[in-house]
């Protein structure tokens, strides 16, 4: 199913449809469309550690920072996870996958900040808020998508460097993890 035509509001009748699947097929393989979102979530989240275990091998900890974000970015997996938080209840699978995949990004950001190649005021939370301005750029085809991700990633990996926070402090904190944690209880 293609992720990036995904519409959590869609009924199951259009969401089958965009699938190129009858209901009965698609219901035949999610009993509801909360195990559809849900599944889509765990694909998310299993890309997300792929991403970020397949990063945190670089030797080098700013290689490895930038091929997490650009991993990240380009796999657009933050923006299908987000986009459907709040929307199903989280499994113990999904808890598990969350866990490790904050675990490996903060083990990659830490390995950065200690090696002296990301500013030391940025924090795990941070990076969350970076993912989901750059899945906001939908501007033209996937093509144009994909080239202005990139164009405004490496603006964002310049304010990222150490010798950025010479230059200037960050005004303000950044967002707690219940704030970040917050977005995952429905709404419902």
């Amino acid at each position: 199913m293609n992720r990036s035509v995904i519409d959590p509001d869609a009924p199951v009748g259009a969401v089958a449809r965009a699938a190129g699947v009858g209901i009965s097929a698609l219901y035949r393989r999610y009993p509801s469309k909360e195990a559809l979102l849900a599944t889509l979530c765990l694909d998310g989240l299993r890309q997300f550690v792929a991403v970020a275990g397949s990063a945190a091998e670089s030797e080098d900890p700013w290689e490895a920072f930038v091929a997490f974000l650009r991993g990240i970015v380009e796999a657009d997996v933050h923006s299908l996870t987000v986009y459907l938080a709040g929307r199903f209840t989280p499994t113990p699978e999904h808890r598990e996958l969350a866990r490790r995949a904050g675990t490996l990004a903060d083990g990659i950001l830490e390995r950065a900040q200690r090696a002296g190649a990301v500013r030391g005021d940025v924090t795990g939370t941070d990076l969350p808020m970076i993912y989901e301005q750059l899945a906001a750029i939908r501007l033209g085809d996937p093509g144009r998508v994909r080239d202005l991700r990139r164009r405004y990633l490496d603006i964002h990996l310049a304010g990222l460097r150490a010798t950025a926070a010479a230059a200037s402090a960050l005004p303000a904190a950044a967002p707690t993890p219940a704030e970040i944690g917050a977005r995952w209880h429905s709404a419902s």
